[in-house]
């Protein structure tokens, strides 16, 4: 059986099974993390073989049978119960985690940080993780969960803090660990008999915890974080991925979003940097086809004065239309205001998406909580001093250093605003890297 070689700063890593009959002139695109562009970049020559299916960028909508919008519908019922894999079948899919080498891909891209940051973390920690490991969301009745313990994690490999990553990841494990998989429920609830009451996971939390597990695994020399990152990461792919029209989306959870002909996403759980580093984690071209598709998107689904996406955003089924998601507000608040964050981290903000941000900011001193896309109405209260940070380093004309009057985390009202300031700090220090 034929194999697909991707060639590595340190070395090789043997992306398998991913075979198709191929004509001698063919390329393969293989995904290329370091890159600051959608263009997945070095292509290799694979060995001419008959496998019997692949999933090459150029063949991977007819392999999923998306021709045809009826064929669109049946993959997508199907998909509802079975997942994405059980179109293709795994093995074509998404390489085993024991199908990876043990000698693993290149170094995450960890910018260094300064001590103005590892003070900044060190307060942060104070204020909101417990000795034991718990992240306190305190702007929610002092509520956990994952989007709150894989910040922390992130946090901490960033910051060389190996007894926090230690408290917080046993924390999450014992406690949020999903029973039949490698995903995590979504939250914790204190004081109850039943703490986790609602095993759903949360897709953007099982990122970033996979993510902060495969940077550790490099920071502190633990393979076995580099296998504990591949388990979580290979059920993203396998349960949490659906074809929609020509797109392939995200999930936000296992449950919950699929509405008959349309699904309903979340465009702040696209974080651009995550998916490229598990890409190097788990080898497998559906990062890549999440990665394009979530950029287009973004690009796509832009509503209002300002052009701006929506917190939840409805794609259809059947030819993967998007509009603001029935169920919510219409508002660009406190979900999408990660989009340009992430956007920012990974170098991979368009001029036009970055200019309908910067005029909404310009336009709209103070900054609002929130726009009504669909009113043009506007907050009656400010944005706290996390939505400032993340305006500041979108917007910010320079990459050399970090803008005057950042705000700190004693600013910050709650863990929420907290975050999304130690968050605009890694992100700009690993943004002017790029």
């Amino acid at each position: 059986m034929g194999v697909t070689t991707c060639y590595l700063p340190n070395g090789t890593v043997q992306a398998v099974h991913y075979e198709e009959e191929l004509k001698s002139d063919t390329k393969w695109k293989s995904f290329n993390p370091s890159g600051n562009s959608t263009d997945w970049s070095a292509e290799v020559s694979p060995p001419r073989t008959t496998a019997r299916r692949g999933f090459l960028r150029g063949v991977a909508r007819a392999a999923l049978g998306l021709s045809t919008a009826a064929s669109t519908f049946a993959a997508a019922q199907t998909l509802a119960t079975n997942g994405f894999a059980s179109v293709l079948g795994d093995e074509d899919m998404i390489p085993a985690v024991s199908q990876i080498p043990e000698r693993v891909a290149p170094a995450p891209h960890m910018a260094a940080v300064n001590a103005s940051d590892l003070r900044e973390w060190e307060a942060f920690r104070t204020r909101f993780v417990t000795f034991d490991g718990r992240i306190v969301d305190t702007g929610n009745n002092g509520v956990s969960h994952t989007e709150g313990q894989g910040w922390g994690l992130l946090f901490a490999v960033a910051f060389d803090d190996l007894a926090s990553f230690e408290r917080i990841l046993a924390w999450t494990n014992n406690n949020l660990r999903r029973p039949d998989d490698a995903l995590h429920a979504w939250r914790y609830v204190p004081g109850k008999a039943r703490p986790v009451e609602d095993l759903n996971n949360a897709t953007d939390g099982d990122l970033f915890i996979a993510w902060a597990l495969w940077r550790a695994a490099y920071r502190w020399g633990r393979p076995d974080y580099a296998v504990a990152a591949r388990a979580i990461a290979r059920d993203v792919l396998r349960l949490l991925v659906r074809p929609a029209g020509s797109r392939t989306v995200l999930l936000p959870a296992a449950f919950g979003f699929e509405r008959g002909g349309s699904i309903d996403l979340n465009l702040s759980y696209y974080c651009f940097p995550a998916l490229r580093e598990l890409a190097q984690a788990l080898p497998s071209p559906i990062w890549g086809h999440l990665h394009d598709d979530g950029l287009a998107m973004i690009s796509e689904g832009r509503f209002g004065r300002w052009q701006l996406p929506p917190d939840w955003l409805s794609v259809a089924r059947r030819d993967g239309s998007l509009s603001p998601a029935a169920g919510w507000p219409a508002r660009f608040s406190y979900d999408a205001i990660r989009v340009p964050l992430y956007l920012s981290w990974s170098g991979l903000i368009q001029p036009q998406v970055q200019e309908a941000f910067s005029r909404f900011w310009r336009e709209t001193n103070p900054l609002p909580a929130w726009v009504d896309l669909r009113s043009g109405n506007l907050a009656s209260y400010p944005a706290p001093a996390g939505i400032e940070a993340v305006a500041k380093i979108a917007t910010a004309p320079s990459k050399t250093a970090l803008p005057r009057d950042f705000p700190m985390i004693r600013a910050s009202t709650d863990y929420y605003s907290a975050a999304l300031i130690l968050l605009a700090r890694l992100a700009w220090q690993e943004g002017v890297q790029i």
